[in-house]
């Protein structure tokens, strides 16, 4: 086995703190995975891993070989990057994750233009409304929507999706349409949670100076963007949604727009990567293009 593919693999076992889970992702034996860990270590004549039948961590001369190992990688993937002639010469894999409404909405449906481009290109998506470990799970970028609270990774601000408050016309038929604050007392609104057992904060509005919430009753709680906008279509309550994937519902009728007064700030759409310097080149090209299909959809 080469230096650079040992020090890569010396790399994901730091970053997951996992042989098992290195291997997994790498695709490789974990008996491999060991022999690269065991050569770096006999090249360098030190410790970099502490085993344990529990976890790994790096040694403290781990932790400065890690660093310089990043550095060179990243400048080898910068080095190869500078001699791939045209887009039909990117090839490998990409790992991506974003909400699945902007991947069922927005972005699968171009897809096949960026796959056409880069022929040599295999790309993974993950559509899921949970936040997922970037790191930990191998992604080269995430799109995130909402307030960022990872300050360990690398943030590029692509713009906010505008929300509006919805309601379908059979609800607003049996309930009535709320047109201030006060009314909401006599409506009912589908919660949304990210995780089992949260608590909702209630109807969100911002007043030109903060955020407010305003607590409502609804007896359906869900955790995804898809199963919110079912039961907003089913009637159960009003939602706050995303006006991007939904205007087409909107034009149709089939959802109805309600106190846009009172709406939530819009939300902030980020592409997240991991903390380095530099990115491969495939995934340069990739974001380049995702922050060119969003961009029509975001203020």
């Amino acid at each position: 086995m080469n230096k650079l593919e040992a020090m890569r693999i010396f790399v994901r076992v730091a970053d997951l703190a996992s042989f098992t889970q290195a291997a997994d992702q790498l695709e490789l034996p974990k008996a491999t995975v060991s022999e690269a860990i065991k050569q770096l270590e006999n090249l360098f004549g030190v410790r970099l891993l502490q085993r344990t039948t529990r976890k790994v961590q790096m040694t403290h001369d781990g932790g400065l070989c890690y660093e310089r190992c990043k550095n060179v990688l990243e400048e080898m993937d910068e080095l190869e990057g500078l001699f791939q002639c045209g887009a039909e010469d990117l090839e490998g894999r990409l790992r991506v994750d974003m909400p699945l409404g902007v991947a069922d909405h927005i972005v699968i449906p171009r897809l096949p233009e960026f796959l056409q481009a880069h022929p040599k290109l295999e790309i993974d998506i993950c559509s899921t409304d949970r936040r997922v470990d970037l790191i930990q799970e191998g992604f080269d970028c995430v799109l995130r929507i909402g307030i960022l609270t990872d300050s360990t990774l690398v943030a590029r601000p692509l713009g906010r999706f505008e929300l509006v408050n919805c309601a379908s016309p059979d609800y607003l038929a049996r309930f009535g349409t709320p047109h201030k604050l006060a009314d909401l007392a006599k409506h009912q609104l589908v919660h949304y949670v990210t995780t089992p057992g949260g608590k909702s904060t209630g109807f969100e509005y911002f007043d030109g100076q903060q955020t407010n919430f305003i607590p409502m009753a609804g007896p359906v709680t869900v955790n995804n963007s898809d199963a919110y906008r079912s039961a907003c279509l089913a009637g159960l309550g009003l939602v706050q949604i995303p006006r991007v994937g939904n205007l087409s519902l909107i034009e149709a009728g089939r959802l109805v727009e309600v106190m846009p007064k009172y709406r939530a700030l819009p939300m902030p759409v980020s592409l997240m990567l991991p903390n380095r310097r530099h990115l491969p080149k495939r995934v340069q090209v990739f974001m380049a293009w995702l922050q060119d299909v969003m961009a029509p959809y975001l203020s």
